[in-house]
């Protein structure tokens, strides 16, 4: 077996580092920053909703309240988070509406919430991050599927967090940090929700039947967790990952499979 390269690092064990987790005050964020506090990382949770962030206070994470579209708040973010091995970018917005229909306020908000936040963050966190530290970006199987174009535009960022994924995994290996991307599909969360009463307005018909037809068409007949989801960014964060990189897997009960 061949010796380890020159400047090699081993990933960083989770406990005792710190993690920084975004879009943290509901869903998947929320289930990410519960499993690294379990594991004994110290975590900064980050959101722009108070009162999500105060239950995970309550549970021992730091937290910063902040709207990462803003580039005042992202740049207070990068500044108070420096040094971190970890970072979770799970912050997000959605919203369901017909594609010729999109205005550019939308246009330019989900843009900005989804895509921005998501590219400063692994910048300049990425920039101070130590050797063996690890990013997860959430990506969606919406990045590899067109066929709900009511959230095309949402489609469209999360694309983009692919492509943001594999340029810093590239730019940050040679200091052995590494960058991995998880995309969803079906999963439980209040986003889903939103998904869910949007479109069965926009088509006339009732949640109910809205959510069985979709689920029909998932492999594994139901929809995923956030812990199922957070388990997955655990293990791309942890070292039995140690040689992933610039990779997108689907998390998605079989609906997408490449």
């Amino acid at each position: 077996m061949s010796a380890d390269p020159p400047g090699w690092s081993p990933p960083a064990d989770i406990a005792g580092s710190t993690a920084v987790v975004t879009g943290a005050a509901g869903g998947i964020g929320a289930a990410v920053v519960d499993r690294l506090l379990t594991d004994g990382a110290t975590v900064i949770a980050v959101d722009v909703e108070p009162s999500g962030l105060e239950q995970l206070r309550a549970r021992g994470a730091s937290v910063i309240v902040a709207d990462l579209s803003d580039p005042a708040d992202r740049a207070s973010v990068i500044e108070r988070c420096a040094g971190a091995e970890f970072l979770v970018n799970a912050a997000g917005i959605l919203f369901v509406q017909p594609l010729m229909t999109v205005g550019l306020e939308a246009w330019r908000r989900i843009w900005s919430v989804n895509v921005d936040s998501m590219f400063f963050l692994c910048q300049g966190i990425g920039a101070a991050m130590p050797a063996g530290g690890a990013i997860v970006n959430l990506s969606s199987t919406s990045a590899k599927l067109a066929t709900t174009v009511d959230l095309a535009p949402y489609g469209m960022t999360k694309l983009a967090a692919l492509g943001i994924t594999r340029s810093f995994a590239s730019e940050l290996a040679p200091r052995r940090i590494r960058v991995n991307a998880i995309c969803p599909g079906v999963i439980d969360t209040p986003m889903q929700d939103q998904v869910l009463e949007g479109i069965a307005g926009l088509r006339g018909i009732t949640v109910e039947h809205l959510s069985t037809e979709r689920l029909r068409m998932v492999p594994l007949g139901r929809a995923g967790s956030p812990e199922e989801c957070a388990g997955l960014i655990r293990f791309l964060l942890g070292p039995e990952s140690a040689y992933m990189t610039g990779q997108a897997i689907n998390i998605s009960g079989g609906l997408v499979t490449w």
